[in-house]
């Protein structure tokens, strides 16, 4: 705020005073609510959590939060490979599971949960889907996940050779760590783009 001022009986000669509003606004409670879903130790002080936060902030389009869309893991899409060709095997072309009627609701649930999240789409009337087999997994409080049975799959599959990062030597990498975080994907399974010809089979 800009106000002027005289002092004394001098009524002509003004001075100009500028009027700041100190703010008591504490800039940690602001980034605390927008990530509200993080949780953070208890051994951190207000100092730490404010620097884990920037960097957080500093790195906002990698999260998703609130009903923001999730994003997709690009540039590495998963490809399948069968060692059988068409037709296939009984048990590449099982029928669904049966299932009750609370469970076709939780299936329904959640697959229109996936469309919302685009995901997942409809299939075309001319698109072939050849092996498709959903099974709903429930846990002991009630919550649920839509999952493919893709056991019999697994067993046509060519195996994908590849070297895997021996435990030790992640843990060598991590002996002088100060801090470790852990974050988990919404729905990571669902966040791995697929190639065209490997749809029809998932």
């Amino acid at each position: 705020v800009h106000r002027h001022i005289t002092i004394g009986t001098n009524k002509k000669k003004k001075f100009s005073l500028d009027i700041y509003q100190i703010s008591t606004h504490d800039p940690l409670e602001d980034l605390l609510n927008e990530f509200r879903e993080g949780q953070f130790s208890t051994t951190l002080t207000n100092k730490q959590k404010l620097s884990l936060l920037r960097i957080l902030r500093k790195n906002r389009p990698a999260f998703s939060i609130g009903e923001e869309p999730l994003g997709k893991i690009k540039g590495h899409d998963m490809e399948l490979y069968l060692d059988v060709g068409r037709p296939y095997p009984p048990m590449l072309r099982r029928p669904p599971y049966k299932a009750s009627l609370e469970t076709r609701k939780q299936i329904e649930k959640h697959i229109n949960e996936l469309l919302d999240m685009d995901f997942i789409r409809n299939i075309a009337p001319n698109e072939i889907v050849e092996i498709t087999t959903p099974v709903l997994i429930t846990w002991h409080d009630g919550k649920s996940r839509l999952c493919g049975d893709f056991r019999a799959l697994n067993n046509y599959t060519k195996a994908d050779r590849y070297l895997i990062a021996r435990i030790p030597h992640a843990l060598d990498k991590l002996a002088k760590a100060k801090y470790i975080t852990k974050m988990d994907c919404m729905k990571g399974f669902h966040q791995n783009e697929v190639k065209p010809n490997t749809i029809k089979l998932l």
